[in-house]
Parts: C-alpha cells; structure tokens; sequence
C-alpha cells in the first residue's frame, strides 16, 4: 500500500507550525496564524501540497478551531501528547511538527475519539453544567465560611441553609431586621428546626462588610442557580433527539435526566464501540489486569476513562 503525503502541526495559542512530510522525504516548513483567516490558508495551503492527512498533538483546547476549519477537506488525526512522547526514535534536533508528522506517515499514532456536531454540542454542555455546579459549590461553602466567622451558626441548626427558610433568615440579617420579624417571616411548615434553636444561632451581629460580602455571594449563587436552569432545558432539547438512549440511560435506578444525558454526552455515538467490553474500557470501569509471579492478578478498575462519567 503505498504511503500518503501528510502533515504534522505544532499548535500554539497564537499560531502553528506545520512541517508536511511526504513518503520520499521530502519536508515542507511553514508558519500559519490560528486566526481563522490564518488556519483557512493553513487548509488551501495543505490542499495545494496535495496532502489529505493532518495530525496534531491534543494540546489543550487549540486543536478544535483547525478541525472545524479543515475536517471537511481533510483527514484529521488527533494525537495523544503522552503518547507520542513516549515513542522511541525522535533525533534531538527534530521540530515536534516533524515528529508528529514522520509518526502519522508511518501510522504510529492510536487517535481518540472526536466529538462533532450535536454529541460535541452535549458534552460542552454537561460539562459547562458540571462546572457551574462545582463553582456554585465553592461560593456556598464560602458563605458557611463568613457566618462562621460572624457566629452565626446557622448550619448547626438548619440541614440546609439555602434552601428557602435559610436565604430567608441570611437575607434577613443582610438587612437589619430584627431576629423576631425574621422569625416571623418563616412559613411554619418549613421550619423543622427550633424557634429558640434558631434564635440563639443568628444572634450575633454581622458587620457591614460581611454583610456586603455575603449579599454579593448569594447573588453569585442566584445567577448560578438561573444559568444552570437554562442550561437544563438547553440539554434537554439535545438530547430529546436520542430518546431511545435515553429511556434506556434513566431504567438505570436513581438514574435522572441529566445524569443520564451526562452519560451519554460523555459516551457519544456507542456504535463506535464493537462490544459492550469496549464500552466499559473506554469508561474506565474495567479492572486492572497484571501479571505477577506467572499469574494473572486483577486489580481495582482502571478509572482511566472520562472523570466526567
């Protein structure tokens, strides 16, 4: 089988070097902006060498605009940094362009999946979810923080200072009411803990500062609180579109919605995976198998899949 004419790019946040590396070894050199304009004459510049293969190294995010720019033209191939670092045979003196591309011409390089379209579309949403939340997490437990520090010991007396009963009373001492009126405004049927219990926990005073600080981190959790709503129903409109999957997803037990888009953002298009074995692999939730004395030990599972599942 005669070998194809490829093209190694090196990819920098600002701009990209591309060494195209062709069967008789020859190699040509250039620099291209990762402006779209930049990366357009990056693509006419390898369609013009006649080359129809391109690897890069995963180099954070950088990758994605070259792909979305020439995976219509091109064949795009994704390689592992920890990978192609660890293979033998690269002189001293090779640019990493020429690496990459003397590793795609010899078809050295094991590509990962790449996410298009709408199952691109879903895991940018998951995930943006998935940080939302982790952030919404930390301003919470900064606020434990600042009403510890005040004494008020709101959480002592409440399993859950947010919920509506407990922004009531923060939102009350933000204010000035006073600790009655406070009371007061409390629907009975939400209020599990003691009146006097209660009393007791916010009687401190809390300076204009902290009042200022803690009425800036509940809005940051009330915006939180919106965009992830929106985010909920923009995952729910994708993923309507695999309910098949999803029905099969949320027989899970305790299996919810998002959870179970989630998964399946994370998953993508299962048909690329032949066997239920691989699928499990590629989630990390296989166990280790080495071998140790002439016998075969299985370990814990390998956790080497999407922390995001």
């Amino acid at each position: 089988m005669e070998r194809e004419i490829v093209c190694g790019a090196d990819i920098h946040k600002r701009f990209l070097i591309a060494t195209i590396h062709s069967p008789d070894g020859q190699k040509i050199q250039a620099r291209f902006e990762s402006d779209l304009e930049g990366l357009q004459l990056f693509r006419n510049w390898l369609l013009d060498h006649d080359c129809r293969k391109l690897a890069v190294e995963s180099t954070a995010n950088y990758w994605q605009p070259i792909y979305l720019v020439v995976a219509k033209d091109i064949e795009f191939v994704l390689a592992n940094s920890y990978q192609i670092k660890h293979i033998p045979g690269r002189k001293t003196d090779m640019l990493d362009s020429e690496w990459i591309a003397e590793l795609c011409l010899n078809n050295l390089i094991s590509p990962p999946r790449i996410f298009s379209g709408e199952d691109r579309d879903l895991r940018a949403l998951t995930r943006t979810r998935e940080n939302y939340i982790k952030m919404r997490s930390q301003i919470k437990n900064r606020i434990h923080h600042e009403l510890e520090s005040a004494c008020i010991k709101l959480s002592s007396v409440l399993s859950d200072i947010f919920g509506k009963s407990g922004i009531h009373i923060i939102r009350g001492l933000l204010i000035g009411k006073s600790i009655e009126d406070i009371l007061k405004g409390i629907p009975a049927k939400t209020l599990k803990a003691n009146r006097e219990e209660i009393r007791k926990a916010i009687s401190a005073n809390i300076s204009p500062i902290q009042a200022s600080l803690l009425g800036q981190l509940l809005n940051s959790i009330e915006s939180f609180d919106r965009e992830i709503g929106y985010i909920d129903q923009q995952i729910q409109t994708v993923i309507s579109k695999r309910h098949g999957d999803l029905e099969i997803a949320m027989s899970i037990p305790g299996m919810g919605i998002i959870s179970a888009s989630t998964i399946l953002a994370e998953i993508g298009n299962f048909a690329d995976f032949k066997t239920g074995e691989q699928l499990a692999a590629y989630c990390g939730l296989v166990p280790s198998v080495y071998q140790s004395a002439g016998k075969l030990i299985t370990g814990h599972i390998t956790k080497q899949g999407s922390p995001h599942i």
